[in-house]
């Protein structure tokens, strides 16, 4: 059964849009921006967090200055897709940092792997050393991106 989504309005839109865009606002900037008081401003934050819609804060690094250049796409095979197969790639898949993304997947693979990489021989490694070895994978297949066109974060709320 589908959880209900909660119901917003178009103040908590624009929280929502806002604080995607910047996550430092402080509530008075945010209530400031949207025509609430802080209190009504801060009283909305906290339900949208209650109700799942504001999961966490994050700091996004820029790849390229934190010496990870490179972006590659994997699509992973396992070799059963058994409930404890899939549990036991996706427990040794949190270990890595260089994963920055693992999806499963309905179609050919079973996973779909986003690694940041400084070069070609740290992508090797990272291709033989971690995912080659990982639990129950018998196939690997890579496609490096040559230029990030449209990358974000944001959800279209």
């Amino acid at each position: 059964m589908r959880t209900p989504e909660p119901a917003i309005d178009e103040r908590d839109r624009a929280i929502l849009r806002l604080l995607q865009e910047d996550g430092r606002l402080t509530n008075m900037e945010l209530a400031q921006r949207i025509n609430l008081s802080p209190s009504a401003c801060l009283r909305r934050v906290k339900l949208l967090e209650e109700a799942g819609l504001i999961s966490r804060y994050v700091m996004l690094l820029d790849e390229k200055a934190a010496g990870l250049p490179g972006t590659a796409f994997v699509l992973v095979t396992l070799d059963q897709q058994g409930r404890a197969a899939l549990d036991a790639f996706e427990a040794a898949i949190q270990q890595h940092p260089e994963v920055t993304e693992c999806c499963l997947l309905a179609g050919v693979a079973d996973y779909m792997v986003r690694v940041a990489y400084a070069d070609s021989a740290d992508f090797e490694r990272i291709h033989t050393e971690i995912l080659t070895q990982l639990p129950g994978v018998v196939r690997v297949q890579s496609t490096l991106a040559l230029r990030t066109v449209k990358k974000t974060t944001a959800l279209p709320v």
